[in-house]
């Protein structure tokens, strides 16, 4: 899967300019220019790296960066303020940033640091992501049960879809916010589709007798509920 990039900055024309220039260099790209609603994204845990500004309406970055890390939340952030005191980078640095950029900034610098950031996180990726007795092979694009070994291949929009449920176990994924991040903005996609692709889910799991379950919120959307008490140790 491509690369993830959250951008929470509310001045739209710099989020948009940067956009830009990482959608030219192949990634996927997300904008939010309000803290509540920045923070809300990156808590879906979907996104490789955050660009995150520090003076944001309604939640500050650093509240943010905060809030991120309580919650385990492993992108790489890198901060950006007008600020250039060093007490304003340490706060940052101090909290879990792990870049902080100055404005106003070069963009090439600003990529520059991004792939070094990416860089890192892939030298230190785990290929496997594991949720309850599931085990979800990035590389093999394999899904398997730890318990009972059996294996079942899974690609394309189900892969990407399983992926997303597993990084979000245990919370609800609204029908809107599953349309964006596998489809994108402009899907042609409807409900029948999302709910094809949930049944095939439900038939893998089935397949290699997992305990962990995709079931449907009425109104809502999904949720992959996983019991970790039922889980072979």
């Amino acid at each position: 899967m491509r690369v993830k990039i959250l951008i929470i900055e509310d001045e739209y024309n710099l989020a948009d300019a940067i956009s830009s220039m990482l959608k030219s260099q192949k990634y996927d790209v997300e904008i939010k220019t309000d803290g509540e609603a920045g923070l809300d994204e990156a808590l879906t845990n979907i996104y490789d790296l955050i660009i995150l500004d520090v003076m944001l309406p309604h939640k500050n970055g650093f509240e943010i960066l905060i809030e991120l890390k309580k919650e385990h939340i492993d992108a790489k952030i890198i901060m950006l303020t007008a600020k250039s005191t060093i007490d304003n980078k340490m706060e940052g640095f101090n909290n879990g940033a792990d870049d902080y950029l100055t404005k106003p900034f070069h963009m090439e610098e600003l990529i520059a640091r991004i792939n070094i950031q990416l860089r890192k996180s892939n030298s230190n990726i785990d290929d496997n992501i594991k949720i309850g007795d599931l085990v979800l092979n990035i590389k093999n694009m394999e899904l398997s049960n730890i318990n009972t070994s059996y294996k079942v291949n899974i690609i394309g929009k189900e892969f990407g879809l399983l992926e997303l449920f597993m990084n979000n176990a245990n919370r609800v994924m609204e029908k809107e916010q599953l349309f964006v991040k596998i489809w994108g903005y402009d899907t042609e996609c409807d409900i029948n589709t999302l709910e094809a692709y949930v049944s095939f889910i439900r038939k893998k799991l089935k397949k290699i007798n997992s305990k962990v379950k995709l079931k449907a919120i009425r109104n809502m959307g999904y949720i992959l509920e996983v019991d970790d008490e039922k889980v072979k140790s």
